[in-house]
């Protein structure tokens, strides 16, 4: 629902493109932008009238990750649930596998 809103909002777009990118103390991180058209290499997976995009490089890591939109406290946005993730670093931003 709320990445529907935000297409919304931006005016436009396919749905959202999930990725994980070398980064962080840990060694990994998401990487979450808004997506115009699909790339070739691309998974698009359909969740609840939204397209979710995940290159091929980063479906390997992100297999069986839940994404979830959540509010804790004053803050909220999405956080994911991800079964390959063997840490994650003091301020949530990166994690190990």
């Amino acid at each position: 629902n709320k990445i529907r809103q935000a297409l919304v909002k931006r005016g436009g777009g396919v749905g959202l493109r999930v990725a994980v990118k070398t980064s962080g103390c840990s060694g990994y991180a998401y990487a979450l932008e808004f997506a115009d058209a699909a790339l070739p290499e691309d998974l698009a997976i359909e969740c609840e009238g939204v397209q979710v995009l995940v290159d091929a490089s980063s479906l390997p890591i992100l297999d069986g990750t839940e994404l979830d939109w959540v509010r804790e406290g004053l803050n909220e946005g999405f956080k994911f649930h991800n079964p390959n993730a063997t840490a994650t670093c003091g301020c949530g931003e990166s994690f190990a596998l």
